[in-house]
């Protein structure tokens, strides 16, 4: 494949932007930890002092949270410093004096990949913490049996290990505004003040449907589209691994209703795309926003819609390889990874029900193997004759290939079902590599995951 100059300086200018959002973002966060430091030594505090902040995300909305607490604990003159939950230590804890745990649950009452090593290593047994204070606020859905568990088991463990609480545990269902607004009002009673400010609702974007395709016509599975929405009045900047929050209509109380879902694309396709299976209940009925999204928004409508951080699953370094797996609607994430410039090789290993529908975006990928974007492509199909396999199937199959990879420096990200996929794909992952070697992966950032 040949491209012409254009080509290439419009590529190298895109790399140059996307370097320099990259660029801005980090020295953004550590001006922001920087003034948190300043203003407690103004203050007269130590580190001891300083409120910690411990976030488990899945998906960044803990993270985004632990910063907007510590932003409005430190605004009222009490330091305060986020922290993901897996640096979290002996040493640390019993060094501070608070510590508010902000901790997502994942499926039936999992703990997010960057709280799993601190599951493992410190709430295995009680530690001695007489001298701490802390407090939960357990992010969750209602909708799980084992709704808020991870946050009900760090509250139950700490409070275990002696600590005690600066209040009562606060269960979030869904992002429900009149538990996060509890949660802000303890944070001022906390910080001694009435004047805590209340952050304001996430500001959303217009977005216009330009496009919208049927990917899967015929298929023996649910429906998945191909849609593709444009800013509107607005320069919007995004990295791959990203989370779109959409706001559906207002429910029948006036309350907005929100749903997430994987971006396809990176700014430099001028779009935020993305590939949405139509989800339909036992009694026929559509799911809440699959159905609002495919039944009921037509091309030229426009929505509300933002584009949150999710760091969890954000681009390894350039030079790393990496390997994608996912299956169905999951090829979105990893489609976005494919879209951003990189040294290293890609291998994309992708599940779905037959070849002859469910291909998706198959001309796309053949195009970059081709071009030598994607060094390896191997794909499952569990409904076609003769073939029957998931994508969990080809980890097995693939096993020394997989070790050589991870020898060489590869990351290894996730992305698709929750139930079946992903709990296979770990399981397949943990025999190929083992499981000591698959945890030190996840503590070391190397296995992201963005499973839903």
């Amino acid at each position: 494949m040949t491209h012409s100059p254009l080509h290439w300086i419009c590529a190298a200018i895109c790399v140059g932007l996307w370097l320099a959002l990259v660029g801005w973002t980090i020295v953004k966060v550590r001006r922001e930890l920087a003034a948190v430091t300043a203003r407690a030594a103004a203050l007269g505090q130590t580190a001891t002092d300083t409120v910690l902040i411990a976030y488990a995300s899945q998906t960044g909305t803990a993270e985004e949270l632990a910063w907007q607490s510590a932003q409005a604990l430190s605004d009222a003159g009490t330091a305060a410093r986020p922290v993901p939950l897996s640096e979290l230590d002996d040493v640390a804890l019993k060094s501070a004096r608070k510590v508010l745990f902000i901790a997502s649950t994942t499926g039936e009452g999992d703990a997010p990949d960057n709280g799993s090593g601190f599951l493992r290593r410190q709430m295995t047994h009680s530690a001695a913490l007489p001298n701490l204070r802390f407090a939960v606020l357990a992010l969750g859905d209602k909708s799980y049996d084992r709704y808020c568990a991870f946050g009900r088991q760090i509250d139950a463990w700490a409070s275990d290990s002696g600590a005690k609480p600066l209040f009562p545990r606060i269960e979030v269902d869904n992002n429900d505004p009149a538990a996060l607004t509890l949660w802000q009002q303890q944070l001022a009673e906390m910080a001694g003040t009435e004047n805590l400010y209340a952050w304001v609702p996430a500001a959303y974007d217009r977005w216009q449907l330009v496009r919208k395709v049927h990917l899967n016509p015929g298929s023996p599975g649910g429906e998945a589209w191909h849609l593709v929405f444009q800013p509107v009045g607005h320069s919007p900047k995004w990295e791959a691994g990203d989370i779109a929050e959409f706001a559906l209509p207002s429910d029948a109380v006036g309350e907005r209703v929100t749903r997430e879902y994987s971006l396809a694309s990176v700014p430099a396709d001028n779009g935020a795309e993305f590939c949405v299976r139509l989800m339909t209940a036992p009694d026929g009925s559509y799911g809440l926003g699959s159905g609002w999204l495919i039944r009921d928004l037509a091309q030229g409508d426009v929505v509300d819609m933002r584009i949150r951080p999710n760091r969890s699953f954000r681009p390894a370094p350039s030079a790393a390889p990496i390997i994608l797996i996912g299956n169905g609607t999951g090829i979105a994430g990893l489609r976005a990874h494919l879209k951003v410039e990189r040294k290293g090789q890609a291998w994309l290993l992708f599940g779905e029900r037959t070849r002859a529908h469910d291909d998706f975006f198959g001309e796309e990928l053949k195009a970059m193997q081709a071009a030598g974007i994607l060094a390896r492509m191997d794909q499952a199909w569990s409904r076609d004759e003769g073939d029957g396999r998931y994508v969990q199937h080809l980890i097995s199959e693939n096993a020394r290939d997989i070790e050589r990879w991870i020898d060489r420096g590869a990351y290894i990200f996730v992305c698709g079902s929750l139930e079946g996929m992903s709990k296979g794909v770990h399981a397949a992952l943990e025999t190929v590599l083992g499981e000591e070697r698959l945890q030190g992966l996840t503590d070391a950032g190397r296995y992201r995951r963005d499973v839903y």
